[in-house]
């Protein structure tokens, strides 16, 4: 890949992880502050269901962004050590339509296509 090409890479990989980094921080500041609070102010089963859910879901997208997180700073890691767009299973190159996609894939597209197999529960 060009070096031009890869240094746009790395720049996404930077921005994006900034901004993970800032939405995470966004979150858990709300949910510091609903932790502040004794119980519903509402009352009402409904209210306090709704409530739930809503914790609930932001929960589920603090653990997706740590996730996010972690690909991304992994992936600024191997760009600084010279392995970047190696694929972690079968040490092929990543090809460089697949990381413009997703520039902290740490698969080639065949390897991840064995892994979604296996995942559902197919033979590879």
């Amino acid at each position: 890949m060009v070096d031009s090409k890869l240094k746009a890479l790395k720049e996404k990989m930077e921005s994006d992880l900034a901004r993970s980094k800032e939405q995470l921080d966004q979150i858990r500041d709300l949910s510091g502050e609903e932790n502040r609070r004794e119980g519903s102010p509402y009352g009402k089963k409904e209210e306090e269901a709704a409530e739930t859910s809503e914790i609930e879901s932001r929960w589920a997208l603090e653990k997706r962004l740590l996730g996010q997180i972690a690909d991304l700073e992994n992936a600024v890691k191997k760009f600084d050590k010279g392995t970047y767009g190696i694929c972690e299973k079968c040490g092929q190159q990543i090809a460089s339509e697949r990381l413009e996609a997703i520039p902290q894939a740490k698969l080639c597209i065949q390897c991840k296509a064995a892994k979604s197999k296996e995942a559902k529960g197919f033979a590879v």
